[in-house]
């Protein structure tokens, strides 16, 4: 008999192989579970949802055409319009509708651009820290100390008002706000092992940023992102009421407010305050949903 071979080989127990895929899915699901026990939460995305719907639908639901049908102007509440019509007698309920369109298409582009070159910068300055992260601060902080609706007035006035420009202008104006916030976070994450150890494997420090740090700090990125939604609408709103934003004949929040807030005056209130509170609507909604993402990473 081989008794060699009927001798079990001495070491280690064997380690089962975790898989970290797996790992990360059950915790995208928990998070998943606690959100949606946030009543904040559930009701800005009811609101955000709602929005969405007449921005998709646009005409095809509205009650009447909100650009080209036109009856009896400053026509009051009631059961003909349920929010009167306007100076030019256009139904102000169909506009409304029709004005989340533009608004939920500039704003979150905007704010899409402002955090995804925010972020980029961020995780430059808080990885390589030295001559990079200072010359790259000096430019935030310049930036940081000029107020963003006067420099996206002056810009548009320059450039010309688009949705494109628009865009561009708000995006860019946020980034050194996100910078700032995701340079913070990429400092704390470079001084922890699991970045040492990838330095010690002789990774790059591109590979390091995407692939080590950059899933460790996409909590506060996703949470940046919800917030500058809030803060596009708001300033997308501002410049069209200032008329450098999006431009007639789209039935925009903003340019229906500054087409009409002069007529507050002798009564005709409706064209005004329905717009208004869709925009607040809007941006307590993004909120709403901000808060919870946050206060949901910070536990």
């Amino acid at each position: 008999m081989d008794t060699a071979a009927a001798i079990p080989p001495v070491g280690p127990p064997a380690v089962p192989q975790v898989d970290i895929r797996s790992e990360r899915a059950q915790a995208r699901r928990e998070t998943r579970a606690v959100l949606f026990r946030r009543p904040g939460f559930i009701i800005g995305l009811v609101v955000l949802g709602i929005w969405a719907i007449f921005a998709i639908a646009g005409e095809a639901i509205t009650p009447y055409d909100p650009f080209n049908d036109f009856g009896v102007g400053h026509t009051p509440p009631g059961a003909g319009h349920l929010l009167g019509t306007d100076r030019l007698g256009r139904d102000v309920l169909s506009r409304v509708m029709a004005g989340s369109r533009d608004v939920l298409i500039v704003a979150p582009l905007a704010a899409l651009l402002g955090v995804g070159v925010g972020a980029f910068l961020g995780l430059i300055m808080g990885y390589y820290r030295g001559l990079v992260d200072e010359i790259i601060s000096r430019i935030v902080e310049a930036f940081l100390s000029l107020p963003v609706i006067l420099v996206a007035l002056l810009t548009l006035v320059v450039l010309g008002s688009s949705n494109l420009v628009v865009i561009l202008v708000v995006g860019i104006l946020f980034t050194p706000i996100v910078a700032r916030t995701v340079r913070s976070a990429v400092i704390a994450e470079a001084q922890l092992d699991y970045v040492t150890s990838a330095r010690l494997r002789g990774e790059s420090g591109l590979f390091i940023m995407a692939r080590e740090i950059f899933p460790n700090v996409r909590g506060p990125i996703v949470v940046e992102l919800t917030v500058r939604f809030g803060y596009a609408i708001f300033t997308v709103a501002t410049l069209s009421f200032l008329g450098v934003g999006i431009q007639p004949p789209s039935p925009d929040w903003g340019l229906s407010i500054s087409e009409e807030f002069n007529n507050m005056i002798s009564g005709k209130w409706w064209p005004t305050l329905f717009p208004a509170l869709a925009i607040a609507s809007c941006v307590v909604a993004v909120n709403l949903i901000a808060d919870a993402l946050q206060s949901v990473a910070s536990e």
